[in-house]
């Protein structure tokens, strides 16, 4: 017989009743029923409930092993009686009678349960994360995870993708983000950065002529921590196809997609591929956000006209004089909501840094609401269409420049879907949202920027940059976003240097500057680059999603705190003197703030 054992502690079935069986695994529960003792043994596998009778020799050594203890228990398989059998188990139609215990290691008192669902605070969660990592939810969650990255795979070799993995010590790159610097001991004074996001290699393997690459890759990033971003580190399903439009990366990550999300989603309806594209002008109208949440029925309408040059001075004023607009968003049903509810949404909307919120309710004896008081019956009526209302609903209003009045529409959008409880239940909607502006105005400077991603292809390529107001240019640029959650960013990439010299000196750029920043990529581009296209979906947010978790620390194994701190290993340390020396470095620490 094996030294440990001979099954798991989730294999035994009725089937092996009288046989011999050994288990190991931790102690998960005891139960003192005065001449029995059940213990729960649990493994990675599932829980065998073992009893032993107290006039065995046995039972002394299982009382006093402590919850988490490490034990051995060989017995024997029997049947359990009709009333005691546990249908939630897979085990729950047997138990082990114990013969013989041996206790492999003795467990310290607890600083955090196992057994149970108690609630414990973060810090605690992440100092002793070897024990949450025992908890039967967040176990489930790293078994998702690593099911989710072994079908990604699979699926992405299945479509021709080969797999290649890209440096982690590499250059310093301006990806929108902090990079995370290495100090190179050889090179004095210099330094290796943990890449963003592989982009420029990936890039540079299409122009090696290696057609479609992927990897599950990680990328480093030194920014803040929130709810659907971890500090620090991150993965991605990261992928690029040569020879390809936007159109062809679509259809090759959709099935991909869809299958994950159906394979591991739990019934929960999924999106049909092809997924819904959605042009960004028309998702900050409808939504009020570049990544919309359609389980979210309510759409958000343009109704700046009716409000101009009418009674609502306020609006008028703003429309005339600031070149403002009006976006209503629609309440569902809420028009009977008591004065309270419109009242607190007014507060709520102040402590997001609006003046307030103004609403219409159409009742059925008429449109009621301060808004209602000073426009025309007429006014009332085209808003009424335009917003697709009818009596029994209200519709609350966002007036201010577009970007600023699209931006707190959407806020709007999903506080009253949450609000009103619209959002549509057990489902993933997927969208692309397609057609991203290759330039923004920056109002401060009065200067033309790159609104995005500046290596993105402009539509029209050199004529559209030559001849079009720089405003007006739409990039072969997407984000594919399901629930409200993007997953991510991906374009067909600028391949060509007279392009990219071009798009660059539009926002300003010298060709000195791009080729002192750039110049690797830029430099393989001279030699034949094929047109080329891709895109990398979060990982870790696609687990979050199908495991249904608002907080990705909780699909991830040993994840930082919000201030990027790992609290069971003790990163960041300080490292000895004779180290920073060997790497050429002096420390120059801010000084302490000095107390009262």
């Amino acid at each position: 017989m094996h030294p440990y054992r001979t099954h798991t502690c989730g294999q035994l079935k009725a089937s092996d009743a009288d046989c011999a069986a050994r288990l190991s695994g931790w102690v998960h529960r005891k139960r003192d029923h005065g001449n029995l003792l059940f213990v729960d043994l649990r493994d990675h596998y599932g829980i065998t409930q073992v009893v032993v009778d107290t006039s065995s020799p046995m039972f002394a050594l299982l009382e006093k092993a402590r919850p988490e203890s490490v034990i051995t228990v060989t017995g024997t398989v029997v049947r359990r009686s009709a009333e005691t059998v546990n249908p939630r188990l897979p085990t729950g139609e047997i138990e082990l009678v114990a013969a013989t215990v041996s206790i492999d290691a003795m467990a310290e008192v607890l600083p955090i349960q196992v057994a149970g669902d108690q609630e414990y605070p973060e810090d605690m969660r992440l100092k002793y994360r070897f024990l949450d990592l025992r908890r039967e939810d967040v176990h489930a969650n790293m078994m998702l995870r690593s099911q989710v990255i072994a079908y990604l795979r699979q699926a992405m070799i299945a479509q021709g993708f080969t797999e290649f993995q890209t440096p982690i010590l590499t250059a310093s790159s301006p990806e929108g983000a902090r990079d995370y610097l290495v100090p190179a001991r050889l090179h004095p004074g210099k330094f290796y950065a943990l890449p963003q996001a592989p982009q420029q290699f990936k890039q540079l393997l299409m122009v090696a002529g290696f057609d479609r690459y992927f990897q599950i890759a990680p990328c480093f990033r030194d920014e803040a921590g929130r709810a659907d971003r971890s500090p620090g580190e991150f993965y991605q399903l990261d992928f690029e196809m040569s020879f390809v439009t936007q159109d062809d990366v679509f259809a090759a990550i959709e099935p991909v997609l869809e299958g994950v999300f159906k394979q591991f989603g739990k019934g929960r309806a999924v999106t049909p591929a092809p997924f819904p594209r959605i042009a960004y002008d028309e998702s900050m109208l409808k939504y009020g956000s570049d990544k919309p949440d359609l389980r979210n029925p309510i759409v958000i309408a343009d109704v700046t006209e009716p409000f101009r040059g009418s009674g609502f001075g306020l609006f008028a004023k703003m429309i005339d004089g600031k070149g403002a607009v009006v976006r209503a968003i629609p309440a569902p049903g809420a028009a009977g909501q008591p004065r309270s509810w419109f009242d607190k949404l007014n507060e709520w909307a102040r402590e997001e840094g609006a003046g307030g919120l103004g609403y219409i309710q159409f009742a059925a004896d008429g449109p009621k609401g301060p808004i209602a008081k000073n426009l025309d019956p007429e006014r009332v009526a085209a808003i009424k269409a335009q917003a697709g209302l009818r009596d029994g609903d209200a519709v609350f209003f966002a007036c201010d420049k577009k970007d600023a009045a699209a931006k707190f529409a959407g806020k709007v959008r999903t506080k009253l879907g949450n609000e009103l409880d619209l959002l549509e239940k057990d489902v993933f909607k997927f969208c692309w949202t397609v057609d991203f502006p290759m330039y923004e105005m920056n109002e401060d400077s009065g200067q033309i920027e790159f609104s995005h991603n500046p290596f993105s292809m402009p539509q029209g390529g050199m004529e559209a940059l030559l001849t079009m107001d720089p405003l007006d240019i739409k990039a072969f640029q997407y984000d594919i976003v399901c629930n409200g959650v993007e997953l991510s960013s991906g374009a067909i990439r600028n391949h060509r240097p007279d392009i990219m010299y071009k798009a660059f000196a539009i926002a300003g750029y010298t060709a000195a500057h791009v080729e002192e920043h750039f110049g690797g990529m830029l430099n393989a581009f001279k030699y034949g680059a094929p047109p080329h296209g891709g895109s990398a979906p979060g990982v870790d947010r696609i687990v979050m999603l199908l495991a249904d978790q608002p907080n990705i620390r909780e699909v991830i194994l040993f994840p930082m705190n919000q201030q990027a701190q790992d609290l069971l290993m003790g990163a960041p340390a300080e490292v000895d003197a004779t180290r920073l020396r060997e790497l050429h470095l002096k420390l120059d620490l801010p000084k302490p703030k000095k107390e009262g």
